[in-house]
């Protein structure tokens, strides 16, 4: 695999002979301090240009960064539209491992660009267009502290979205119930839980895109009952998950509303009472459940 300073040359000596590259920047965890480097980083990179059609003409400039194993271009794409517009990426993973994502944008959008995302850096400047400087910080990604709406429609969502997985299960839907259990319950617990960090972290830290950090703040205990909601391959299994995913959201959502002040919801009981009603009644009693 190629070094981290092998590939920053690559990427800078690319963009300083190219006339049409006036500034480039990198986002994303490599300019993130608090981020441990491993080689799994990617490189995200974007290219400032006066001219992006050229390079949309003919993909062949992108073998100066080396053999690629697979590209995906989000812009040119149907099935999954990106949302970035009139900007233009390549997301190239390298057969050494290494993977770009390289983002081509006007030259003109320079003062979008910076004003985009804190956890940026300029690499280069040609022209010195940018007057101050830059320091990345990823303040952006700290956890926020919810608004009494905002905790109240958590808690909604995933005792309301409770009744659902419930409702798959008991007509032995196992796909929509771990659907549901998922992409719709777990991230309201998730969100849950990265509330309770920030409280004892005074609102100061990331968790991470996707929570991918919040076992450093959790217990072991908690931990290990959290990975267990992850056992989805049996009803038995994905009721268990489902029971358990109630446990924690609630002693995670009563301390948040006990620390905040705000009013803990009472349909808690009711929808508990409601699901675990109609497992006693129509679960327990079947074999092999």
């Amino acid at each position: 695999m190629r070094s981290e300073k092998e590939m920053m040359d690559l990427i800078l000596t690319f963009a300083k002979n190219d006339p049409r590259i006036r500034v480039v920047g990198m986002e994303g965890s490599r300019t993130n301090v608090n981020v441990p480097k491993d080689e799994f980083q990617d490189y995200d990179i974007t290219y400032l240009v006066t001219d992006i059609e050229s390079f949309k003409e003919d993909d062949k400039w992108l073998d100066y960064f080396g053999k690629r194993i697979i590209m995906q271009k989000p812009e040119a794409m149907s099935l999954f539209p990106s949302e970035f517009g009139h900007w233009f990426s390549y997301l190239m993973l390298f057969e050494d491992g290494n993977r770009i994502d390289l983002t081509l944008m006007p030259i003109n959008d320079l003062d979008q660009y910076i004003s985009s995302d804190k956890l940026l850096m300029i690499l280069l400047d040609k022209d010195k267009r940018i007057k101050k400087p830059i320091i990345p910080s990823d303040e952006d990604y700290h956890v926020k502290k919810p608004s009494p709406e905002f905790f109240d429609d958590c808690c909604n969502e995933f005792w309301w979205v409770s009744t659902y997985v419930a409702k798959g299960l008991l007509r032995r839907e196992i796909l929509y119930a771990t659907e549901h259990l998922n992409l719709h319950l777990r991230p309201e617990l998730l969100r849950m839980m990265a509330w309770k960090v920030g409280i004892e972290t005074d609102f100061s830290i990331s968790v991470g895109k996707s929570y991918k950090y919040i076992d450093k703040y959790l217990s072991k205990g908690v931990w290990k009952r959290l990975l267990s909601t992850y056992k989805n391959s049996t009803y038995e299994e994905v009721w268990a998950a489902l029971f358990e995913c109630h446990s924690l959201f609630r002693e995670t959502s009563k301390f948040v509303a006990k620390e905040l002040g705000y009013r803990y919801p009472d349909y808690d009981e009711k929808v508990t009472q409601y699901i675990k009603k109609l497992y006693k009644s129509k679960v327990e009693k079947r074999p092999g459940a």
